[in-house]
């Protein structure tokens, strides 16, 4: 019987419940429950109904099971990866203090400057070597200190949303440190809790967990679950990279001597190197590259970019009271016979954040711009995903600058490897070979890091031997113009705050 490790993918848009199998150096990807992941709107703000996820996962562990028997496979671990920093607050007996607020919660934004204003951004920077964003936790907990002290100074432990469902997968708390490191709570020299400063802001210490590596093996489900859901109780909770975007990266198909950047596409595209240890220079925290914790002690060092979230709210925009509904694939058709670098904008122009009226800002960025309004809805998706590709070459620009390295090649892994149009036109802006694959790279990492915990991999090098082995991976070749520089060119006097 082939080892199998359920993977427990959640992204911002949707979750996955997916069975990684290892059989004689291949890795199978076999999903076996989908489900949406949205938002809920209520009067205390904007929040994840992880009750609902939860019971989502379960139907999906029931799933996996029965996968697993019907075809002679043994299921030995789970694990869990999300989106993140987002966090849970939970009592001394168990109990989930409220449902985790969103990180796009418009209440975020008023205290990322209180944040600023009371601690600097050097001091920040220099402590914890993550991009300042409002998205981040630091920024959210203080939201919600402010907004009930007491919930929070009441609170047993702070748990981000992977440590959540782990905890509740096996009655064991925990704090996996890929996902803390999103947090911009973590001092990025130490990867312990970056105690002064949590405590300039009056955040309660206590609430905050020792930090587990990734690959740690916290013990069986619970026996109600695995009543529940069929699983043996022998089937271990293993810690894989957290973070999605550290178990995406986890399982780049790179060679060992390449020299190679990565895209992690999806909602979110993550831009960025593995590099040995973290890097807080002055030309990193001018460019705000972000440090978070990979995988075998290795640094994630990143930028953030808004990603496909723009296509998804044009698309939600545009579907909105329709009949007959825009797929992806019909939109990018329509982007495909759209004219070239018609209008253009900046991803991380902060109003582009937030959910809704995406059609209506875009337009509204092509005024304040002087450039022509999108008319119609090919124009306004190649309007975001050519934005996004002079978005990655100027952040791999920054990323070579800053490093003092050039990188040959830029795998992109992740769901928006799909998108073919986005592949060429990042090969043609950036000038580089672009190598797509796999497009499940979030899921193969998790899985395949369960496999090491479990002894069924030797160490990442082979980890990714496998995924070069079992994946076909497919190479754009640039092809760039005059046209592309000039439009590039352009690009990069666009504005990022509003006027």
């Amino acid at each position: 019987m082939s080892k199998a490790f359920i993977a427990i993918d959640l992204g911002a848009e949707s979750g996955r419940v997916i069975v990684v199998t290892l059989d004689k150096g291949q890795v199978e990807f076999n999903e076996v429950h989908r489900f949406p992941n949205t938002v809920i709107q209520l009067p205390s703000g904007l929040h994840w109904n992880v009750s609902e996820l939860w019971r989502a996962i379960v139907d999906g562990l029931k799933k996996a099971n029965d996968w697993c028997t019907m075809n002679s496979h043994t299921p030995l671990s789970v694990g869990v990866d999300t989106w993140g920093v987002d966090w849970a607050l939970v009592s001394r007996s168990g109990e989930l203090c409220g449902l985790p607020h969103s990180y796009r919660d418009a209440r975020n934004p008023k205290a990322f400057q209180r944040i600023v204003k009371k601690l600097g951004t050097d001091l920040i920077y220099q402590t914890t070597g993550i991009q300042l964003m409002h998205i981040n936790s630091l920024v959210s907990l203080n939201a919600q200190l402010t907004a009930d002290p007491t919930l929070v100074r009441s609170a047993d432990r702070l748990m981000f949303i992977p440590d959540l469902l782990h905890y509740w997968l096996s009655g064991l708390p925990s704090c996996e440190h890929t996902i803390a490191s999103t947090s911009q709570m973590l001092n990025v020299h130490t990867g312990e809790w970056a105690t002064e400063l949590l405590q300039t802001l009056e955040i309660p210490i206590h609430i905050c967990q020792a930090v587990n590596s990734p690959g740690s093996v916290l013990g069986p489900i619970l026996p109600a679950l695995a009543k529940q859901t069929g699983l043996p109780t022998s089937l271990q909770v293993v810690l894989p990279p957290s973070h999605d975007t550290a178990s995406a990266v986890t399982a780049v198909p790179a060679q060992p001597d390449a020299s190679w950047a990565y895209i992690s596409s999806g909602t979110w595209s993550l831009l960025g190197a593995e590099i040995e240890k973290p890097c807080v220079t002055s030309a990193a925290q001018a460019a705000m590259f972000t440090n978070e914790a990979g995988i075998n002690g290795t640094t994630r060092f990143l930028k953030n970019i808004a990603g496909l979230w723009l296509v998804q709210q044009c698309r939600a925009d545009l579907n909105h009271g329709n009949q007959q509904e825009f797929s992806y694939a019909e939109l990018t058709n329509a982007a495909e016979q759209s004219p070239a670098f018609r209008t253009l904008l900046n991803p991380q122009y902060a109003p582009l954040s937030l959910p809704g009226g995406m059609l209506t800002k875009i337009n509204s960025y092509a005024e304040i711009t002087s450039q022509p309004n999108c008319q119609n809805p090919g124009q306004f998706i190649r309007c975001c995903l050519e934005s996004l590709a002079m978005a990655y070459r100027r952040n791999l620009e920054l990323l070579e600058l800053v490093l003092e390295k050039e990188f040959k090649c830029v795998h992109i892994v992740g769901g928006g490897g799909r998108n073919r149009l986005l592949n060429q036109l990042t090969a043609d802006v950036i000038g580089k070979p672009i190598i797509v694959g796999p497009f499940e790279a979030t899921a193969v990492g998790n899985g395949l890091v369960q496999a090491m915990a479990n002894g069924a991999i030797a160490n990442l090098t082979e980890l990714r031997q496998v995924v070069r082995d079992s994946f076909e991976l497919e190479t754009y070749q640039p092809n760039p113009s005059e046209a592309i520089q000039s439009a590039y060119d352009r690009f990069c006097q666009l504005p990022s705050e509003p006027k």
